[in-house]
């Protein structure tokens, strides 16, 4: 994936759509007027991912309050994002990027190593969206502890 990122600070995203954990089509023009966080995660139930997530499902009022709608974004199918937003009480949609448009278009798969093995994987990362769908931050190579919070506070300062 040797690809160069087609979201760049200060551009329009591309107006993507993918189904989400309810099985239905989400666009991302539907969200417009509102900002948006995207943050993709490398899987479902896994501990950084589960941590992750909860972070974002306990300050969603608080993005709420900004006008701000949250979603998360990885790999796994349509069954397995609405078994863990279930098992989580996600208030936010999980995007089921199985055919990898989004990732792509974020650039966010990447070689990892992960015991001593290479694979290709979704690098931990997050986007802000203006309501105009002006790409206004970026976070790569996301640790998690804190990080939810890191991105209420560039919220609340755009």
């Amino acid at each position: 994936m040797s690809e160069t990122s087609t979201v760049k600070i200060g551009k329009r995203v591309p107006n993507l759509s993918g189904k989400t954990d309810s099985d239905t089509t989400l666009a991302l023009k539907s969200l417009r007027e509102k900002w948006l966080v995207i943050y993709f995660y490398p899987r479902d139930a896994t501990p950084g991912c589960t941590t992750e997530a909860g972070d974002f499902r306990d300050l969603h009022s608080r993005f709420r309050k900004h006008n701000c709608e949250i979603l998360g974004v990885s790999r796994d199918s349509v069954a397995s994002h609405a078994r863990f937003r279930a098992k989580q009480e996600l208030p936010f949609q999980l995007i089921a990027d199985v055919d990898e448009t989004w990732c792509k278009a974020f650039d966010v798969i990447h070689e990892k190593v992960l015991y001593g093995k290479r694979h290709l994987g979704i690098v931990r990362s997050t986007f802000l969206i203006d309501p105009q769908g002006i790409l206004r931050a970026e976070w790569r190579k996301v640790k998690v502890p804190g990080h939810a919070a890191a991105v209420l506070e560039q919220l609340t300062a755009e």
